[in-house]
């Protein structure tokens, strides 16, 4: 079974490589990386170049945004398996790879997820949250609740079967996609009970009041194309889920 994993970068010279390093270490010998830049002004092309043995594909051009970027590594991908990995995220172990691989033979399942760290920038070896998709279900989707999208596995079959992200969201395609995946296409999943990677705090979604505001109202807009009811108040419950995840 051959993985593909794809990196979107823009401006990404102060953790690209710590990404790279990371997918070069897995064990898993069937690997094909692609990264995908969007015309960086910084060092990050450079250090693509640098690290061409790693990198099996990769593109630097203008395009529609983060998730245009991600359909375009998707449709270079010839893997059988597709993922992806954000240039600030990094796989903390070697086997990461080896146990979505495991988790999708032995379960016979059409996409696997696990679970995510999130950690500060200036201290990658604290872990200050812990964000599990163990309770995960498809009905908990109108609460806002998803499984952690950096550990999302599946079939590239599945990307040209059911479509790709959707480039007129901003913040939320993935969540629109994985409730097209395993909520209105029903895709059979299983949960891996593993740390697959571990994220920096800091990203899109989280990055301000404004975000917040952006992400829930396309989080709803999600809902209403897929045919699932929700609102405000049901999406926003999620948020005291996430003070225990720093708690615990």
């Amino acid at each position: 079974m051959n993985v593909s994993i794809i990196t979107v970068t823009f401006n990404s010279e102060e953790t690209l490589q710590g990404t790279i390093d990371s997918v070069q270490s897995q064990d898993y010998p069937n690997i094909e990386y692609i990264v995908i830049d969007g015309k960086s002004k910084d060092r990050t092309v450079d250090i693509i170049k640098d690290n061409q043995a790693v990198i099996s594909k990769w593109i630097s051009e203008s395009d529609k945004g983060l998730y245009d970027a991600m359909n375009k590594g998707i449709q270079m991908a010839t893997g059988d398996v597709v993922g992806i990995i954000n240039s600030d995220d990094f796989y903390h172990r070697k086997d990461a790879i080896s146990s979505i691989v495991k988790g999708l033979k032995e379960s016979n399942a059409e996409c696997v997820f696990g679970d995510v760290d999130f950690v500060r920038p200036k201290n990658l070896n604290k872990v200050i949250r812990h964000y599990s998709s163990k309770r995960f279900a498809p009905w908990k989707f109108r609460l806002g609740y998803m499984p952690a999208h950096p550990t999302f596995y599946t079939y590239k079959r599945n990307f040209e079967k059911f479509g790709y992200y959707k480039t007129d969201y901003r913040i939320a395609a993935d969540f629109e996609l994985l409730i097209r995946f395993l909520f209105k296409e029903k895709l059979s999943f299983k949960y891996i009970p593993e740390t697959i990677l571990r994220m920096r705090t800091g990203g899109t979604s989280t990055a301000s009041v404004k975000s917040t505001l952006i992400i829930n109202k396309e989080n709803k807009r999600a809902l209403k194309e897929n045919g699932i009811y929700g609102n405000y108040l049901m999406l926003t419950s999620r948020y005291f889920t996430k003070i225990l995840e720093f708690i615990r």
